[in-house]
């Protein structure tokens, strides 16, 4: 073996061995158990981020551990098409390259391009997976618009459709103006903001007063731009002020419409102004009540959010209504809404209707993708009946047919299905799977696979023109259907066979709603076993926290605090670190903040650490279902966990290498195990047992920590210096038995330790594996350890466990008292029970050679003993006489010195607490830790007091 483990020069061609070899795939073996999960599919625009990593360490340990099992395992990979997201890169491409937009080229050759840059620029994520040694089925690979996904999406479609689960109507959605798409409630995001409160007077119709005798109420609004959709104002019908006012109307200013007062719970007495204007087309709340009191719906906007010419009138049904003129004030035509929001405010203040405007703290919705304020709108979309298909799929979690890991994410889970509302699933774009649905003139809508079939179905003559949706379905309708239609669904196939219901999803708490739920909703209606029951998607859930920064603040370019897992792996420079967090910013400030920052944390760059240090790193902070600070200390730390199970692995290779090790021809031949070698192979099979508990319960912080303690501790800083003594002078069975011991423990702990870190691990077991006879290309095909109760020797522990104490005591008197570990020591003995007597006497080399003591001795009880410094083992006092040892003079003097700084300390705490200002005003649990610290003090100078009493004596 080299001296230092590389991971830049094996990691990658040991990656491309692995998948050219086909050990990713499944074995086919029926008769065993399967194993399956499916990948959450990474958009196609995408790079790896830390959540990847993160949740991608956390698969691969689980598939490698189930395969090393001997499972049928799958490991499904693909990528989404998504949306939104690849459409705008593909457009921004055009428009700085060609200075064209989508419209220059067209539907089809605008769609030309996208696949055009998907060839070229979409495989970025699928590259950085290897990277991360991800064992995928490569071969399997899936995209969610390749022609099978396609072929499922078609057909899952059209049989919702028939079954009357899909439908089409005019209602209202979140509208994008900037993108121009409806997006989902759940592409949201909600900021708050620091805004305006407009309270406008509404003239009362017909002569009619308030209670108070006025001639007009006051509405209050956040967004005056929308009143000139109002069709109502509610009030509360409870409300003394205004419930004689149900029933009867306003005239509404700058469009001269009479609106229904109406009485309704929504309006709240007790804020605002307790009467609440109502515009069906362009609030939900108002939506509502609008269907409640049977309002026209009046669209005052365009698909840009600016004010229309003409308005657009509707029923609650959606449908076109004379209820009320299409008029609309024409000095508003084209206006953006913000521009409309001030010319309205203007307007109300000229015809002095304009009561008062508040300051007011308010939530604004904007666009996920396209960042800018989000608008009510109605439109004509496609929805799914989802609580229809919600029901069995709540179900499947309330029997525990699906289990959440941790579990309080049910409740998550069923807060949002058991108030489901139905699925807006289309999107005004290009880029997608076209909505099988084609319109006659006449506007009469025919769902089918192919425009073919629909002509059949309805019998339509081919001189009738047809044309087809212009929407394409949202993203998350073809990735609901990812655990069964990549598995070759709608045809029964051998894969959807063996692998479906899948075993596990890894996936975080943001996605499930967008996905964890729809897959579970889709798959119960189109997975049904031989006796008709729905199929679950998967047995388990395991959602995951985020991965944060050090200071717990979520990751985000604009922060600036993003870090790529690649480049913790392979390292950077600072030069190029601070041109990826800052290249492309169009804030000239906060670039140069950024700058800083990184600057400062990252003043060398960031050193490559490899592969299995950052996977390792990952699976150790893995504590269920919590958020993760990321922490480069830690990656530190356990790269140097790497680099200490290279050495301890080429010091058992530089000791068993063309030796005899009790393998093959020399099996039979006499082997003595000492007892570290019991004892180390009673270690190790707790720690196999501790690891599959762990990974059986998704507890990857506990793998981590067992397989980090028993190898550092145990095996590297123990049981390695614990074989030095029969390496250097035991006899030939002796030797056999340490040898057979060291190799067969370090390929077992490989073994254990790669489905967490797999590189360094198949690297070492290529060299050890030829010492044990084992005949096999990977360690991941090889059994995974198996715990062995008859392995575990008790006794051999607990002696063992003593002599460490006994070495340990030893050390600590040498740390004490500055003595060299060259130096040898005499030991005496007192309190020696029999257990004692008999370790001693059968550990006396061990002793001798790990604490380097020259004698021990049981001097007679009566005996006088010399100046001694004492430990305690169990009951046994370890006593170290200390003359000649040290320099009493210059000890005494150093301790003087230390004692001396101490008592200022406590001085200074004790005139705090004597200060009965300070204990009068400083909260108790302050008053109290000082004199916890006081009282610290006194202990530890009476200890150093005691300390130079027995040094004085020498």
């Amino acid at each position: 073996m080299e001296k230092t483990f590389n991971p830049n020069a094996v990691e990658r061609a040991m990656y491309q061995a692995w998948e050219q070899k086909g050990y990713f795939k499944p074995h086919g073996d029926t008769s065993k158990d399967s194993y399956c999960i499916m990948i959450p599919p990474p958009n196609v625009t995408g790079s790896l981020h830390m959540g990847h990593a993160f949740q991608d360490t956390i698969m691969d340990t689980l598939i490698r551990y189930q395969r090393m099992q001997g499972k049928n395992t799958l490991w499904q990979v693909g990528t989404d098409h998504a949306g939104i997201a690849t459409q705008m890169v593909v457009e921004r491409k055009i428009a700085a390259e060609e200075d064209k937009t989508k419209h220059d080229y067209g539907r089809e050759a605008f769609l030309e391009k996208v696949w055009d840059w998907k060839g070229e620029s979409g495989g970025t994520i699928t590259k950085q997976l290897r990277r991360l040694g991800a064992s995928v089925d490569w071969d399997r690979e899936r995209f969610t618009m390749d022609e099978g996904l396609s072929k499922a999406v078609l057909e899952v479609f059209v049989r919702l459709y028939k079954e009357d689960l899909i439908y089409r109507g005019k209602r209202l959605v979140n509208w994008d103006p900037k993108l121009h798409t409806a997006i989902s409630d759940l592409e949201v995001e909600n900021k708050d903001k620091k805004g305006h409160m407009w309270h406008f007077r509404y003239p009362l119709a017909d002569g009619v007063k308030t209670a108070d005798g006025k001639d007009y109420i006051v509405v209050a609004t956040t967004r005056p731009e929308t009143m000139l959709g109002d069709t109502g104002v509610a009030v509360n019908p409870e409300d003394p002020r205004y419930k004689d006012l149900i029933g009867k109307f306003i005239e509404l200013p700058l469009v001269g419409r009479r609106i229904p007062i109406v009485g309704d719970d929504h309006a709240d007495m007790e804020k605002g102004t307790g009467c609440v204007k109502i515009t069906p087309a362009h609030d939900f709340n108002d939506y509502e009540v609008g269907k409640r009191h049977q309002l026209p719906m009046i669209n005052i906007l365009t698909i840009d959010a600016a004010i229309r010419s003409e308005a657009e009138v509707f029923n609650t049904k959606g449908e076109a209504s004379d209820a009320y003129s299409t008029e609309l004030p024409a000095e508003y035509a084209g206006m953006d809404r913000f521009a409309a929001r001030k010319a309205v405010v203007a307007k109300f203040e000229e015809l002095g209707l304009l009561e008062e405007i508040k300051d007011h703290e308010l939530t604004v919705p904007y666009g996920d993708r396209g960042g800018v304020v989000i608008e009510p709108m109605l439109t004509d979309q496609w929805y799914v009946r989802a609580d229809v298909l919600a029901k069995p799929a709540v179900e499947a979690v309330e029997n525990g047919d699906i289990e959440f890991v941790p579990k309080q994410y049910e409740n998550m889970y069923f807060s949002w299905m058991r108030d489901i509302q139905d699925w807006c699933i289309s999107r005004q774009l290009w880029w997608g799977h076209r909505i099988p649905a084609w319109y006659d003139d006449n506007g009469n809508v025919y769902v089918g696979r192919s425009e073919e079939e629909v002509r059949a179905d309805n019998g339509l003559a081919a001189d009738v023109a047809l044309r087809q949706d212009d929407d394409v379905l949202d993203t998350w309708f073809s990735s609901a259907l990812w655990t069964f239609s990549t598995l070759g669904w709608p045809d029964n196939t051998d894969a959807l066979k063996t692998f479906h219901p899948t075993s596990c999803l890894v996936t975080g708490f943001d996605i499930i709603f967008f996905w964890v739920a729809r897959m579970i909703m889709m798959t119960m209606h189109f997975m049904k076993d031989e006796d008709g029951k729905p199929q679950v998607p998967f047995k388990t859930v395991y959602v995951t926290g985020l991965i944060r920064d050090e200071n717990g603040d979520k990751m985000s370019k604009s922060k600036g605090n993003v870090l790529d897992p690649l480049d913790m792996v392979d390292g950077i420079d600072l030069e190029s670190l601070v041109q990826k967090r800052t290249g492309n910013m169009m804030q000239p400030k906060l670039a140069a903040k950024i700058e800083k920052n990184t600057r400062k944390a990252f003043a060398n760059g960031i050193e490559a650490h490899g592969t299995d240090a950052l996977r390792f790193t990952l699976a150790a902070m893995a504590s269920t279902g919590r958020d993760i600070n990321w922490d480069m200390s830690r990656l530190e730390g356990y790269r140097n966990f790497c680099n200490k199970l290279w050495n301890a692995s080429r010091y058992v290779l530089m000791n068993t290498q063309e030796q005899d090790c009790g393998f093959g021809a020399d099996a039979d031949k006499e082997m003595v195990l000492s007892l570290a070698d019991r004892w180390i192979i009673g270690r190790f099979n707790q720690t196999v047992k501790d690891v599959r508990e762990a990974l059986d319960s998704y507890r990857f912080d506990m793998a981590a920590n067992a397989l980090y303690e028993f190898t550092w501790n145990q095996f590297c800083d123990w049981y390695l210096e614990l074989t030095k003594p029969a390496l250097q002078s035991g006899t030939e069975a002796e030797l056999r038995g340490t040898r057979h011991t060291l190799v067969s423990v370090l390929e077992q702990l490989l073994r254990l330790m790669h489905p967490l870190m797999p590189f360094i691990t198949e690297e070492i077991w290529q060299q050890v594996k030829v010492l044990v006879g084992i005949d096999a290309d990977s360690v991941m095909l090889e059994a995974y350890p198996g715990f062995d109760d008859s392995k575990v020797d008790e006794l051999s522990v607990h002696d063992l466990e003593w002599v460490k104490k006994f070495v340990v005591a030893v050390r600590n008197v040498r740390g004490e008292l500055g003595i060299s570990p060259s130096k040898g020591l005499t030991c005496l003995l007192r309190n020696v029970d029999a257990e004692a007597q008999r370790r001693l006497d059968e550990n006396q080399t061990f002793l001798k050679a790990m604490a380097n003591v020259e004698s021990i001795e049981i001097p007679a009880a009566d005996a006088e003993l010399p100046m001694s410094t004492t430990q305690l083992v169990g009951d046994m006092e370890v006593m170290i006489p200390m003359a000649g040892l040290i320099d009493a003079e210059a000890e005494i003097a150093r301790i003087s010195k230390q004692l001396e700084k101490m008592a200022k300390d406590a001085a200074r705490i004790e005139g705090k607490l004597s200060n009965q200002g300070f204990v009068a005003k400083a909260p108790e649990a302050v008053v109290a830790k000082e004199k916890e610290k006081l009282a610290e003090a006194q202990r530890d100078m009476a200890k150093l007091e005691t300390q130079i009493e027995q040094l004085k004596a020498l």
